[in-house]
């Protein structure tokens, strides 16, 4: 393949792609670019998120292209590829909802800033601040980490894994059974 017109198929220029021809890259991203987008968009409802989550996509497929099998669709590759970082992005998201619930969010706590609680709310808040980090703290480190990492450090899940030298999914895994055990050791109440 002599140039990267629009005439080479998908495969073509994978095959190329993985044999560091960026040009050919950039060929597949402009081919798939929108219809990953509109999935993103579809799967998220945020068309910031979505152009995040086609990044991130493409990123990972750029990484991951010597493993592209070309007896298969590279639209379909890419799909599942924006698919799971869509899934990673609604699971950072639920994280960061429920560490907010615990913290409350940034508007939240400059509201209560600006109504100046009185000493007993600012004692009530700073126990319970401390009781919400002793439970981590008392996590196992295994569930503990990966919780720090992605909801507290933003970290992607694929970022979170690497550091730890996990699978995505083993990080989601220990993600869900710190945030049962926070849930449990913090509001015994909603464990019926």
């Amino acid at each position: 393949m002599t140039g990267h017109d629009g005439h080479a198929g998908d495969a073509e220029l994978a095959l190329a792609a993985a044999q560091g021809d960026e040009r050919a890259f950039t060929e597949l991203m402009r081919r798939h670019k929108t219809g990953l987008f509109q999935l993103a968009r579809r799967l998220t409802g945020d068309e910031d998120a979505a152009l995040d989550i086609v990044q991130e996509a493409f990123v990972g497929l750029w990484r991951a292209i010597d493993r592209y099998d070309p007896d298969h669709s590279f639209g379909a590759w890419a799909r599942t590829a924006t698919i799971n970082r869509t899934r990673d992005w609604s699971r950072r998201r639920m994280v960061r909802r429920f560490v907010s619930g615990i913290f409350g969010s940034a508007e939240e706590l400059e509201v209560q800033e600006s109504l100046q609680p009185s000493p007993e709310q600012e004692t009530g808040d700073r126990r319970e601040l401390v009781r919400v980090q002793n439970a981590i703290q008392m996590l196992p480190a295994k569930l503990r980490e990966p919780l720090v990492l992605t909801a507290l450090e933003g970290h992607s899940y694929a970022q979170a894994a690497a550091m730890l030298g996990i699978s995505v999914k083993a990080l989601e895994t220990r993600i869900a059974r710190a945030r049962r055990s926070l849930e449990k050791d913090l509001h015994p109440e909603w464990s019926t």
